[in-house]
């Protein structure tokens, strides 16, 4: 998060705050003013109230921009909007589920905020230099990111299906039988805020270089977005080793399956892993139904046609 601070102070920010040291200055000897002011003047870019409201801003607006970006185009161009016809698919539930990720995201952003104001003020492991640790080092660290992201994720999400848990924490998240691309955030703020927590320790256990790990959240993003599409696309090469939309269609379908992120080893090794099938696709509940409609409407068809074709009987004289 360092990377987007330092580019929205350059930009944007540095003018901001510039504008709001005029207002704060009258007060800057009084103990909140002397609080964010320093021999650089009022509200300098290491001052740490600038940073944490610099912070929660871009945060809210990049997560906000993110969603609104790749989840809308993934339900306009991605998902199958048959799907909307699965007796399971709840009333309004686009726009609940839109709803429900506004209003977790102003909450999930505080919970977040003290692990981006470590990394801004040098406690964590980012690094700016490439040379530091070399390009092997850095291009073999993002599969170890994903790797112990994946793990960490997978024991998480795992322990919040535990009844105890489930029904204060993650229960929420799983009203969402049939999702949509807009269902990926639609969560508790504690929720998001677990199964985020790997992303961020990582960065104080490991070194990354700051541009990688900010393509890292982008691409986090992304993926939740994208396995909530319920697509079922089966018998792919790479299903065995990556938990794509259909491993985690059926796991919002069965919830006690498929709990991993990225690939399937961690549900693999807990016992936990379920391959997508076709006869496990929610379309075909869609087709089942849509035939079942036929039946009876041509049935009364039949009927209507019988009835015209049988003469009425003559009143007697």
């Amino acid at each position: 998060m360092d990377v987007a601070l330092e580019l929205a102070d350059q930009y944007v920010l540095d003018h901001l705050w510039n504008a709001t040291s005029a207002f704060a200055a009258p007060w800057a000897a009084t103990p909140i003013g002397a609080a964010i002011t320093s021999k650089h003047g009022v509200f300098p870019r290491d001052n740490v109230f600038r940073q944490i409201v610099s912070l929660y801003a871009i945060t809210y607006v990049g997560i906000f921009f993110l969603y609104f970006l790749f989840a809308g185009a993934s339900y306009y161009f991605i998902f199958n909007h048959e799907m909307k016809r699965h007796p399971r698919f709840l009333p309004n539930q686009v726009r609940r589920e839109i709803k429900a990720s506004l209003d977790a995201f102003w909450a999930l952003d505080w919970l977040t905020l003290p692990w981006f104001l470590g990394e801004v003020r040098g406690y964590s492991k980012l690094y700016k230099d490439i040379n530091e640790y070399g390009i092997l080092y850095a291009v073999l660290s993002v599969p170890f990111f994903l790797v112990f992201t994946d793990v960490c994720i997978y024991w998480v999400h795992r322990l919040e299906h535990h009844p105890r848990i489930y029904k204060h924490i993650h229960k929420p998240h799983h009203r969402w039988i049939i999702p949509t691309p807009f269902a990926s955030h639609a969560f508790h703020p504690l929720d998001g805020y677990a199964q985020s927590l790997p992303y961020h320790i990582f960065v104080y256990l490991f070194p990354l270089h700051r541009w990688v790990y900010m393509g890292l959240f982008v691409f986090v993003n992304l993926w939740s977005i994208l396995i909530h599409d319920s697509d079922m696309i089966c018998n792919t090469p790479l299903e065995n080793i990556i938990n794509g939309p259909a491993h985690h269609t059926l796991h919002h379908i069965h919830f006690n399956v498929n709990y991993g992120q990225y690939f399937v080893w961690s549900d693999r090794f807990g016992g936990s892993y379920r391959a997508p099938r076709t006869e496990d696709d929610p379309m075909n509940d869609i087709v089942a139904e849509k035939k079942l409609l036929q039946k009876q409407q041509a049935a009364k068809r039949a009927q209507l046609a019988e009835k015209k074709a049988v003469p009425p009987t003559p009143a007697p004289l």
